[in-house]
């Protein structure tokens, strides 16, 4: 999509750290980047040039914001290119508990032939509680619905159930109905911590916990500790409070060897599909940026999203403090020399300000050199034919 659109693209496989990423961004318009590459204040003062940031995944932590969006620079993510993949791998887990299907096939690995019917439950009549109900978890909902599941969920938003999903008003209540319980929550001050042991043994007893949200959600020494006594029935885990930066060996948790347990190394939203689905997110992002100066799903600048350009137009793309005064000096710069504004689109938070202005042809070098002398200017840039 890049290439098509004209964008000159060097792709570098594998991550880029430190002083290898600083040399590797010189000179650059653009930088896409997965989750192991740093963006830091670093990094940002070696690429003056760069105009926006693409993280090719789902979240942004790896790029310093607050320091991008003092540079004028926004970033783009795709928070929901993987929902479908996630909300498969979490209903396959489910049955997978309910049966106790990773056990046995361990056994056969060893040797041992064990045919029982013993604590196997079908999911067709199971209640399963859905904590957070967003995009994954209401797509979850759906797909347990179709095998016959009961559907509760619990969110701190009013959220409009899907099917005959019932919504609960507390956690506690959701914990103690659900027969399997699945976390889709971010993580902040709120959700870091909130499955511990306290609320493991509010869960019922032969309950299965599902986290493939954050690692930092779930007291895992807790929830080891209800599987080995049998308060749990059976757990998946996909993300966890430490996860390393490379693949190999050495990773430890308290869930190992752990009775029917599923632990899966961050893969919910490694699929081929998602993944598709997040460059081509990711990428139209860019490129609504980088060719008419949208800034519709950026994570750290104010929103502006506007139509196509008026044929003719030329347009100004300005990045300043948010203080009183700035678009009136803007305004009268422009009529000092005669420049007629057609359009204007503002969106400010606390600190920065954005604003496109569509303008009748006029120099571009000028009206760039005169914007950027206003003393609350962090980036100007104009879109010229």
């Amino acid at each position: 999509m890049l290439r098509a659109a004209g964008v000159e693209v060097e792709a570098r496989p594998g991550a880029l750290e430190g002083r290898e990423l600083v040399e590797a961004v010189r000179g650059a318009s653009i930088l896409g980047i997965r989750s192991r590459s740093r963006v830091d204040a670093e990094v940002l003062a070696a690429a003056p040039e760069l105009l926006a940031i693409g993280c090719f995944c789902i979240g942004t932590n790896q790029v310093d914001l607050g320091v991008a969006a003092a540079h004028g620079v926004p970033v783009f993510n795709s928070p929901f290119g993987n929902t479908r993949s996630v909300a498969e791998l979490t209903l396959a887990e489910i049955v997978m508990l309910l049966r106790g299907v990773f056990d046995r096939s361990t056994e056969l690995h060893r040797g041992i032939w064990r045919k029982t019917a013993e604590g196997a439950r079908e999911v067709r009549g199971r209640t399963l509680g859905i904590v957070g109900y967003g995009h994954i978890g209401s797509q979850l909902s759906v797909l347990a619905e179709s095998l016959g599941m009961h559907v509760v969920f619990f969110d701190i938003d009013h959220r409009l159930p899907l099917g005959n999903a019932v919504a609960l008003g507390s956690l506690e209540e959701l914990l103690e109905r659900s027969d399997v319980v699945s976390l889709h929550v971010p993580e902040t001050d709120l959700t870091r911590g909130m499955i511990g042991a306290p609320e493991i043994a509010r869960m019922r007893r032969g309950a299965i916990l599902v986290n493939n949200a954050r690692g930092s959600l779930v007291d895992l020494d807790a929830a080891a500790d209800s599987l080995r006594r049998g308060h749990l029935r059976g757990i998946a885990a996909d993300v966890f409070p430490n996860e390393p930066e490379s693949n190999g060996p050495g990773f430890a948790t308290p869930l190992a060897g752990a009775p029917n347990s599923i632990l899966t190394p961050h893969v919910g939203g490694s699929t081929e599909e998602a993944q598709e689905a997040i460059g081509r997110d990711v990428a139209e992002k860019l490129l609504r940026h980088a060719i008419g100066g949208s800034t519709r799903g950026a994570v750290n600048v104010p929103e502006v999203d506007l139509p196509r350009r008026r044929e003719g137009a030329h347009r100004i793309l300005h990045f300043h403090r948010n203080v009183p005064g700035v678009l009136g000096r803007m305004h009268t710069l422009l009529a000092s020399r005669g420049i007629n504004i057609t359009a204007e689109y503002l969106q400010s938070d606390a600190h920065l300000s954005y604003v496109i202005l569509e303008v009748d042809p006029a120099d571009a070098e000028v009206v760039r050199r005169d914007l950027a002398s206003v003393p609350e200017t962090i980036r100007v840039r104009t879109l010229w034919d």
